[in-house]
């Protein structure tokens, strides 16, 4: 028996400008796994896993880290955008906004504003997104703008 391989993901023709993902998955984000992500990316500052401090500073809670926040909003967003590989050009304009407690969750969407073949690269070209997250009360957690190589069909 041979492997069967499916291609997964959308390539360069598939994208035009103006197109609108609404990315499926949602994600809960729970206290304990913040406190993981701050540790192991060595994120001490108290505010990510001191209730005192925090509340001190004017917050409910402990607040959930930003960085994993948007961490997880780009993995949310890349079965549709970016699944069939090409390598990752950088982010740009990263924002925060609402602070995301525990329990809270993000849902994320985006939307494409460039797409050009490369002159440097026959057979890719660049695509930019506009990728926004938000709570389960619709308020933006985070937005970006992102580019990505993309493999043209033709190639």
């Amino acid at each position: 028996m041979r492997p069967v391989v499916r291609q997964r993901g959308l390539c360069f023709e598939d994208f035009s400008i103006g197109d609108e993902f609404d990315h499926h998955w949602g994600r809960t984000l729970l206290l304990g796994e913040s406190i993981a992500y701050s540790t192991r990316m060595m994120q001490f500052n108290p505010l990510y896993f001191d209730a005192t401090y925090a509340r001190r500073l004017g917050y409910a809670a402990i607040p959930i880290n930003p960085m994993l926040v948007y961490s997880t909003v780009l993995g949310l967003s890349v079965e549709d955008l970016s699944e069939a590989g090409g390598p990752f050009l950088g982010v740009e304009d990263l924002e925060f906004g609402a602070t995301m407690y525990d329990g809270d969750t993000v849902r994320a969407s985006s939307v494409v504003l460039s797409s050009k073949p490369t002159r440097s690269r026959p057979g890719w070209g660049v695509v930019e997104w506009a990728t926004t997250g938000r709570n389960q009360r619709d308020e933006v957690v985070v937005g970006y703008r992102r580019s990505n190589l993309s493999r043209m069909r033709a190639a």
